[in-house]
């Protein structure tokens, strides 16, 4: 390992322990609560049932959910329907070095709806994977590079770090229900098929209001960070998919600094 890279390193635990110790780093501790759009059919808990709930936390163990600490809060548009976009609030568990697993659900609320999940791989693991499967995986360093991705409630070395060890990455994601955007009224029960997630890979991608109602409610500025990051560039690499979603959409869009699609830079 070089020195300047075990530097950076030991500055980035330090200041997540620091982070830990304060309470920063709860997921969306730091945060404006955001409640769903959309509340489940159904009638309200009985007494017996919210006896049962404070009993099974008292004697059964949830270990699975303990190690999802990652709270990542990003955008994503539908692959087979690009203007269906949403909102989504990840909360990931790093398996290891180069596999991460998420929830995903509508807010950050105790009355969240989990609406997907989402598994994110390093670029190592996604080129091993058959051609038939990539077209499942989206591509991060446009979600990165614009700032539209990110990690509340962390200081900001420590979520440019986290960043800069997601560039190059890959996400494949499921949403199972749903529960709202901006154009569309939500479902109040999961219907339907499984919808694939995409990612934004230019600047107008997404909806006019989308990004600006997220900033302005989580207290994020999406455009300074954007700023913050410019200097990751330099690790970026052409990617898979950047140009999946390219001319799909009913407005004009800019390219992102350092977001290429792999298939472009092969006929350059």
């Amino acid at each position: 390992m070089s020195k300047r890279r075990k530097n950076l390193q030991d500055v980035f635990y330090t200041v997540m322990v620091a982070a830990f110790a304060s309470g920063w780093a709860l997921p969306g501790s730091a945060q404006e609560g955001m409640q769903p759009a959309t509340a489940p059919a159904g009638d309200a808990k009985t007494p017996k049932t919210k006896m049962l709930e404070a009993g099974a936390k008292l004697l059964q163990s949830s270990s699975p959910l303990k190690p999802f600490d990652i709270y990542l809060v990003g955008f994503h548009p539908m692959k087979d329907s690009p203007e269906d976009q949403m909102e989504a609030h990840h909360y990931c568990h790093q398996v290891n070095e180069d596999f991460a697993q998420c929830v995903l659900f509508d807010s950050n609320t105790k009355d969240a709806n989990l609406n997907g999940i989402e598994y994110i791989i390093s670029e190592k693991l996604f080129t091993a994977l058959p051609e038939e499967e990539k077209k499942h995986w989206h591509p991060h360093n446009g979600e990165i590079l614009s700032g539209q991705l990110v990690a509340p409630g962390i200081p900001d070395v420590a979520e440019k770090e986290l960043m800069k060890q997601k560039m190059n990455s890959y996400g494949k994601t499921w949403h199972v229900w749903n529960t709202g955007s901006e154009e569309k009224p939500g479902d109040n029960l999961p219907l339907g098929e499984p919808m694939l997630g995409w990612s934004f890979s230019r600047d107008g991608e997404a909806v006019p209001g989308l990004v600006e109602k997220r900033d302005r409610n989580m207290r994020i500025n999406s455009a300074e960070k954007r700023k913050q990051r410019a200097d990751l560039k330099q690790f970026a690499r052409p990617q898979s998919g950047v140009d999946d979603l390219k001319g799909r959409f009913g407005r004009s869009t800019q390219d992102i600094p350092g977001v290429v699609d792999r298939k472009s830079k092969g006929r350059d």
